[in-house]
């Protein structure tokens, strides 16, 4: 990090002229003879390179440097309802044992709630090293103020290097209170995780609408914090013995009170999602009309799959929002994808791009959608479609 600054006793109105056109952001301002540099500064640094002189200056802050050797482990939050643990949690502790094995740390879990302990034996299947059980009666409903400071409670004591939370509805709400109680960086809807040898994460997410893939390091802070979508990472197979060991953890119970009385629990009608489904088949923005989804209903039933989209179909209404894939969608990585009519925006690709198999219908031999594809059909697929719902029909092997 570092800042500029600006020697005002070395300008005249020329200098100021120069330095307010040399800024192609326009955030260098003349006030009243003064130079003034405004919220608009990317700290690109032309000033200070094609400028005057020595009349803007880039200083380098400090920054104070921590003892890595402190933080040792990899922990995953377990995300649950009511002990029953979402399936992101496995697919971390897969990730985690990944990371480990290249820095030689532990592998963490930590399980905040109310009874679990029979559910966290499950966890001890999948090669954690030790999973920390916070089981207070204040922890049976998730809210936030308590989980928080459970989670800083368990930081503190165990100072893992890394923590990795799922990016479920839970996990984005609790990922950045423990980020901010730490003062550390926190990294949303990561798709790559990789480890240095001096224990820095590297992140790798998304970025411009997806346009680029942004790298970041967190060096100077720890824990290093990371959400991770469902369906992004591989769980590992579970073990017929389980191997680690269960830790109850005793806390101060004050400070598990909450400004939050949980009254009543409705619980929802449980729907398919698609980032469970074994096969999908996705429509995009080659359906000219709402009532042209039929052949893709069609199919999908004839297939036993799922129906998704793109985001076109979405903002137009024809098909519900959870039915979206993308980065703004859902991540899903059925065993068959079935793409119709979709061009391959790098924000719907990387949504869908780790599915066992990728069929793409497209009449763009051009199509960005067949980059990604396993196999890739060139035609109308107000042709294409029809044809393939025959086949199945008929019996025949679709080639």
């Amino acid at each position: 990090m570092g800042k500029l600054i600006v020697n005002q006793e070395k300008l005249t109105p020329s200098i100021i002229e120069e330095l307010v056109n040399i800024c192609p952001f326009g955030a260098i301002e003349d006030k009243d003879g003064r130079i003034e540099v405004n919220a608009g500064c990317k700290v690109c640094k032309l000033c200070v390179n094609k400028g005057p002189t020595g009349v803007m200056e880039f200083i380098e802050e400090e920054v104070p440097k921590i003892d890595k050797s402190l933080w040792k482990g990899i922990a995953v939050y377990v995300d649950h309802v009511e002990g029953d643990i979402h399936p992101v949690t496995y697919e971390l502790i897969g990730k985690a044992k990944e990371l480990s094995a290249k820095i030689n740390h532990p592998v963490y879990a930590v399980f905040l709630g109310h009874n679990i302990k029979d559910k966290a034996q499950e966890i001890l299947h999948y090669g954690v090293d030790e999973v920390f059980i916070y089981d207070y009666e204040e922890l049976k409903h998730f809210t936030i103020e308590p989980y928080t400071k459970a989670m800083e409670d368990f930081i503190n004591k165990v100072m893992p290097s890394t923590l990795l939370v799922g990016a479920t509805t839970v996990g984005r709400s609790l990922a950045p209170r423990v980020a901010a109680r730490f003062r550390t960086g926190l990294t949303a809807d990561c798709t790559i995780l990789d480890m240095k040898e001096n224990t820095d994460l590297v992140q790798i997410r998304p970025a411009f609408g997806g346009n680029i893939m942004a790298q970041i390091l967190n060096p100077n802070n720890r824990p290093q914090l990371a959400t991770v979508r469902y369906k992004v990472m591989n769980a590992p197979k579970r073990t017929a013995e389980p191997s680690g060991k269960l830790t109850a953890v005793e806390m101060n119970k004050s400070n598990l009170i909450s400004n939050i009385n949980v009254i009543k629990i409705t619980k929802k009608v449980i729907e398919a999602s698609i980032s469970d489904a074994e096969i999908i088949v996705a429509a995009g923005r080659g359906i000219k009309s709402e009532k042209d989804l039929t052949m893709i209903n069609e199919l999908a039933d004839l297939l036993g799959a799922q129906v998704a989209a793109t985001r076109p179909l979405i903002e137009a209404g024809w098909i519900d929002a959870k039915k979206q894939i993308g980065l703004s969608g859902r991540t899903v990585k059925p065993k068959l994808i079935i793409t119709c009519g979709i061009s391959g925006a790098v924000q719907f690709a990387a949504g869908m791009n780790n599915s066992e198999c990728i069929i793409s219908i497209n009449n763009d031999p051009k199509a960005s959608i067949f980059n990604v594809a396993h196999y890739g059909i060139v035609g109308d697929i107000y042709e294409v479609v029809p044809q393939l719902i025959k086949s199945i029909k008929d019996g025949k092997a679709i080639a």
